[in-house]
């Protein structure tokens, strides 16, 4: 797979509309790299024009399954069995809808929520949804400068939005040196990483190992320093 082929794919797509942000493409290449030609499944929320969910099976590979997730029921004319392309009909924050994908296809490698952008939905779907994922997944949240938005439930720092969820998180994901001020979860235990970007947060799932310090080497530059004249 060439280097920067989603920026070329996006910059010469000539199929299914494509609406993306243009520095979008450096983290998706970042993170989904190493998932290249490897039997994975993805669900993308948001269909849209179908262009995104073809990007992806094309970047992917013959051996990756990729499911759409749309509230439209026209973006059901997107799916192409043949292609491992699948598309379902149903609302994100809809707990027992996401339930049935999970059991139709199996647990997740790759979620990206371009959906809704509604705070109370982005959240509600991590919440579920990241717990579900393959142990070393990643979930990719985009479009968040709708969190500033009030239309979408957004605001500066208004509590309910996923940004100060994700302030949230970090707290969670060091929880163990909290001195018990701040609970150890599941997300504690099964979170390598929280990265923040422009407009995207990605959440890489690790099962964390056991926690400990040492120090190796025999010099101690202090006992060596030697003070001049």
């Amino acid at each position: 797979m060439k280097k920067n082929f989603l920026h070329n794919y996006f910059l010469n797509n000539s199929g299914k509309i494509l609406h993306k942000w243009i520095h979008y493409f450096d983290v998706y290449e970042r993170y989904f790299e190493r998932y290249v030609d490897k039997p994975i499944l993805m669900i993308e929320i948001g269909v849209d024009n179908g262009g995104s969910i073809d990007m992806w099976k094309k970047y992917f590979g013959d051996n990756s399954t990729i499911v759409g997730i749309d509230i439209k029921p026209e973006c059901k004319k997107f799916e192409d069995v043949d292609n491992k392309v699948f598309v379902e009909i149903g609302d994100q924050s809809d707990i027992n809808f996401l339930n049935s994908v999970i059991e139709k296809y199996g647990n997740p490698d790759i979620i990206l929520d371009d959906g809704s952008h509604i705070m109370n939905h982005l959240i509600k779907t991590f919440d579920f949804l990241y717990y579900k994922m393959k142990d070393d997944g990643t979930y990719l949240v985009e479009d968040l400068h709708t969190c500033y938005w009030n239309d979408f439930g957004g605001g500066l720092r208004r509590s309910d939005t996923f940004i100060e969820f994700s302030k949230n998180k970090i707290d969670e994901l060091n929880a163990s040196y909290t001195n018990g001020l701040q609970e150890v979860t599941e997300f504690t235990k099964n979170t390598q990483s929280i990265n923040i970007y422009d407009s995207i947060i990605v959440f890489e799932k690790r099962p964390q190992n056991k926690k400990f310090h040492i120090k190796t080497g025999s010099i101690s530059l202090l006992d060596n320093l030697i003070i001049g004249d």
